[in-house]
């Protein structure tokens, strides 16, 4: 990490939602607790083991409250440990304090992992003065004082390593949510537009047939043509902004698929077109089942079954090893719609948000549309995909909204 690295770390906002206490923190209270108290009594270079139990009993429950208050944590601990120098250098008795108080050092990476750039630069100004006075009160050589400054930027580096990693996996699961969100704004304007258009024309033919009262029936007719026409062009603009820089955007006029199009999934399979071909190996056997009633659903919901079991059908070709077949199941239930894919490979490992976004954007497509998404092990061997769609669920409007923003 580069010092100009660093610099840009002290521009950055906390981190949200930091965790508050979990059971580890706990144990690892405990563990240290009577570890400081028996080496206050069987530790011979201890100078003092009263006033450095004092102070180890003192700091260590500081770790409870090092993610929520980063700042707060270190300001106290090596602020303590400032004084404890100062004490030691103006009495000459030496340095007060018990090798477990090295589990401090959990609170300079807490800070550069949670708090904001500007926590993060105060707190590094303590850490520096603790290093500073210590050298003051207990002298070794420069190649400790080196040594000793390197174990305390340690937690510091690794603090902003593992934050940079958490913000790019971040960024890459909303990255799959956007793309997802702006996929389905695409359908839900292609499926509206159908409506509105539809408005328009019978507004039209019903000024032009209006015998009753014709002033005010035209009149009435003519504000539901204008507002249809205005909303169908918002939609267009909308989805034109969606649009901007995809090259198959000028193409993409043909009705959105559904459920009777989950027929040429299959093509991805044995015969050796789709994902993967031409590489030599085997395909899995794609079957598909339909049953219950699955009349009547609504585009959105229809076209969702088709791309939901597009990607899962196409995660099973990818990965799953030795796969002979995948089962694509749809089942229309009362006032629900249940997808069910499942395959019989082997997932080593299994997929997950860390490896691929896949998973992410199919399971805000189904939030998004009011229904489920859950993936994991069939029965010991292969994966299974399970969603849940109502038959007539309306899409999160102020989810899709806030996307095209």
């Amino acid at each position: 990490m580069s010092f100009s690295d660093v610099m840009m770390m002290g521009k950055e906002p906390r981190v949200p939602d930091a965790p508050s206490r979990v059971w580890r923190d706990w144990a690892l209270l405990a563990v240290a607790v009577p570890t400081a108290v028996v080496e206050s009594f069987i530790n011979p270079d201890v100078v003092q083991p009263v006033a450095s139990l004092i102070l180890a009993l003192a700091l260590l429950p500081l770790l409870l409250w090092r993610r929520t208050h980063p700042l707060t944590v270190v300001i106290v601990a090596f602020g303590v440990m400032v004084a404890s120098n100062l004490y030691a250098i103006v009495t000459g008795t030496g340095p007060i304090g018990l090798y477990i108080l090295g589990l401090l050092m959990i609170l300079p990476y807490s800070l550069w992992r949670w708090g904001s750039g500007r926590e993060a630069m105060i707190g590094l100004g303590f850490i520096l003065a603790t290093w500073a006075t210590s050298l003051i009160a207990d002298w070794n050589g420069i190649g400790e004082a080196i040594g000793g400054l390197l174990v305390l930027l340690f937690p510091v580096e690794l603090g902003i390593l593992v934050r940079y990693q958490a913000n790019n996996r971040r960024q890459a699961i909303e990255r799959a949510k956007s793309l997802t969100r702006e996929q389905l704004a695409r359908e839900l304007h292609d499926s509206v537009a159908h409506h509105v258009s539809a408005i328009a024309i019978q507004a039209q033919g019903g000024r032009a047939m209006a015998t009753k009262d014709p002033d005010r029936a035209a009149d009435v007719l003519a504000v539901i043509e204008e507002e249809a026409a205005r909303a169908l062009a918002e939609m267009r603009n909308m989805v034109g902004a969606l649009r901007e820089g995809d090259p198959s955007a000028d193409v993409e006029l043909a009705p959105q698929p559904g459920l009777a199009d989950l027929e040429r999934l299959t093509e991805i399979g044995v015969n050796g077109s789709g994902v993967g071909a031409g590489d030599g190996l085997p395909r899995p056997r794609i079957d598909l089942e339909l049953a219950g009633n699955l009349d009547g659903l609504r585009p959105a919901i229809d076209t969702a079954l088709y791309r939901l079991a597009q990607e899962s059908i196409t995660n099973a070709v990818r990965h799953a090893r030795n796969a002979s077949r995948v089962l694509v199941r749809v089942v229309g239930d009362g006032d629900r719609v249940e997808l069910t894919v499942t395959d019989d490979g082997v997932h080593n490992p299994p997929p997950t948000a860390t490896n691929g976004y896949g998973l992410v954007g199919m399971a805000e497509r189904a939030k998004l549309l009011g229904g489920t998404l859950s993936a994991g092990p069939d029965n010991g061997r292969g994966w299974r995909v399970r969603v849940v769609l109502p038959r007539n669920g309306e899409p999160d409007l102020s989810a899709i909204d806030g996307a095209v923003a």
